[in-house]
């Protein structure tokens, strides 16, 4: 700015002596310039001058916005940090009371971990992961409740946290849920199941693991749920006493439940539609229980059953409603 200025002032000032020198000098007939001509040669020298003031005040103008923008960045940048400053000392403190020995402390923790998932988007995946992170952890066995009432209603106590934990997951997960957390990756690798769990009508679109969880008791509902992206694993998983509904929409990525034992449970594809993505069944053993694919839709997409085992379990493929795409492997004796 300071050598623009400093051009300016130097053209302003050759101008102006070029056009006083001029006017000492004859014109091109010998004679002294006329009153129109110095009034013409001043006009041009003021609009050049008037220019070069424009050009000045268009530099000045130019270098204040980038010193406001600037400003307004550093502002910005510094709000930024107290807020991510805020936000981790909310973590830490909701964090650290996960392992309080009261189970009123732990809801607390839980409800502030997801209130922080909503209000920080860039740390939510690292709000979930805690929440998994503490249902994956083996809970205290059930003491005998003649034996130690006080310390059975502790167990359930600290049992309502993991539910609490379970529902907050399912909300947010829902399609109309307020501040949704689809699309984040949720770790449930070797949980263990003995409550219940409402995932109806949620979405699932991201990287999810039940692999090796094993659903032992309650009623677990994926009722109305759509997988519409990402890798959803069952893979190793033990259906071994739980009642689970899988009326789901597969409708995009990758479900597999490779590996997985249907051993006691009753399990329920009811109504299910596989319209997109990839449903894999591959090395599934239907050893015990009851598994329903009653009434489903193989509308698209690919649902493959290599190398199954359908050696013990009640299997039934009643009515199917759509058959258009039929599953890989399955064996011909089972499809009605």
């Amino acid at each position: 700015m300071a050598i623009t200025l400093a051009v300016a002032i130097t053209a302003t000032g050759l101008l102006l002596l070029g056009a006083l020198a001029w006017l000492g000098l004859p014109s091109t007939t010998g004679q002294k310039p006329t009153v129109a001509e110095f009034l013409d040669t001043l006009k041009i020298v003021l609009a050049v001058v008037g220019g070069i003031g424009g050009v000045v005040a268009l530099v000045v103008a130019y270098r204040k916005q980038r010193i406001t923008e600037e400003e307004n960045h550093r502002a910005r940048e510094t709000a930024r940090r107290e807020d991510i400053k805020l936000y981790v000392d909310r973590f830490d403190k909701a964090s650290g009371k996960l392992g309080d020995a009261s189970a009123a402390v732990r809801l607390a923790a839980v409800h502030a971990l997801a209130a922080l998932a909503d209000d920080w988007e860039g740390g939510r995946q690292m709000c979930i992961d805690v929440l998994c992170a503490y249902l994956r952890m083996p809970p205290d066995p059930e003491p005998d409740r003649e034996i130690d009432p006080g310390a059975h209603t502790a167990w359930q106590a600290m049992g309502e946290v993991r539910t609490t934990i379970w529902r907050l997951i399912a909300v947010h997960l829902r399609a109309d849920a307020p501040i949704p957390w689809h699309g984040a990756d949720l770790d449930f690798t070797g949980v263990t199941i003995n409550s219940d769990i409402d995932f109806t009508y949620t979405v699932f679109s991201g990287q999810v693991s039940f692999d090796h969880a094993r659903f032992a008791d309650g009623m677990v509902s994926f009722l109305g749920a759509r997988f519409v992206g990402g890798h959803v694993s069952f893979e190793h998983a033990a259906f071994s006493g739980a009642m689970v509904w899988f009326g789901s929409v597969f409708a995009g990525g990758h479900v597999s439940f490779g590996h997985a034992n249907f051993c006691g449970s009753e399990v329920w594809f009811r109504g299910a539609i596989f319209a997109d993505g990839r449903v894999s069944f591959d090395d599934t053993a239907f050893s015990g229980g009851e598994v329903s694919f009653d009434h489903v839709a193989f509308a698209g997409g690919q649902v493959s059953f290599r190398n199954a085992n359908f050696s013990g379990a009640k299997v039934s493929f009643t009515e199917v409603a759509d058959w258009s795409h039929p599953p890989e492997g399955l064996p011909p004796d089972i499809q009605t």
